[in-house]
Parts: C-alpha cells; sequence; structure tokens
C-alpha cells in the first residue's frame, strides 16, 4: 500500500496524543486519589519511599500525559513514561498473567506505545516540531 510520505509523519502524531490522553486521565484518577492515597498503594506493593514516588508517578503520568498531548518534549516525556511502565509491569501486573483486567496486556501495550516515541518522536504536528524548525 502506497501511503503520502507527508502523511506518515502524522502516525507518531496520532500515537502521541491518544497516549497522551490515556496518561493524563490515569494521572488525574491519581490526582483525585490524593498523593497519601497513591502512597498507601505504592507502599503496600513494597516500593520505597511511597510518599516521593508517588508525587513523582502522579507529576510523570499527568504533566507527562499533557505533554504527549501538545508533542512537548515527547522523547524525554515518553521515556518516563516507559519507566513507569516498566514498574508497573513488575511491581503490579505481571503476577496477575497477560489478560486484563489486571494483567499486563494494557501496560505491555503503554510501554511499547511509549518507546515507540521515544524512538521516533513526536511525528510533524508537535511543539517539538515546530521549535525544531524555528532553530
Amino acid at each position: 500500500m502506497n501511503i503520502n510520505p507527508g502523511l506518515s509523519s502524522c502516525g507518531p502524531t496520532v500515537l502521541r496524543v491518544v497516549v497522551g490522553i490515556v496518561f493524563a486521565a490515569h494521572g488525574w484518577q491519581k490526582i483525585h486519589m490524593g498523593v497519601h492515597g497513591v502512597a498507601g498503594f505504592l507502599g503496600m506493593i513494597g516500593i520505597p519511599v511511597p510518599v516521593v514516588a508517588a508525587t513523582v508517578l502522579i507529576a510523570v503520568e499527568f504533566l507527562g500525559g499533557i505533554a504527549l498531548i501538545l508533542g512537548l518534549a515527547t522523547r524525554w516525556v515518553s521515556l518516563l513514561l516507559a519507566f513507569d511502565m516498566l514498574v508497573a509491569i513488575l511491581a503490579v501486573h505481571l503476577k496477575n498473567g497477560f489478560f486484563n483486567p489486571q494483567g499486563f496486556e494494557f501496560p505491555l501495550v503503554l510501554l511499547a506505545a511509549a518507546i515507540s516515541l521515544v524512538l521516533t518522536g513526536g511525528g510533524s504536528a508537535s511543539v517539538d516540531s515546530a521549535l525544531m524548525k524555528r532553530v
């Protein structure tokens, strides 16, 4: 199938926006749980310094999700989100098997998407792209 080369650069944009929405929504959910609610869960599963980890987790997911939607610092944000998903898989989901609702299939897809964005960047319709054109 032949695809317009100009459109192929839009692929990362679609992925970035959708993944950004998912992460921002999960971060917003954690904001409503509160730092201490998230910290309680993290402490229960053995994450060290759970209040600090909860604060970082909420910031990475919510602010990182918003940054992805905008395409701002896409590669760096995606690297942080990939680490987030790797920890989620290893600490929470792996023991529950592959399939949802508690398995690791969805976090694995988010991990792959984040790694893809680390490798490709945010696409043509991103703040990153606009900044690069100005330089």
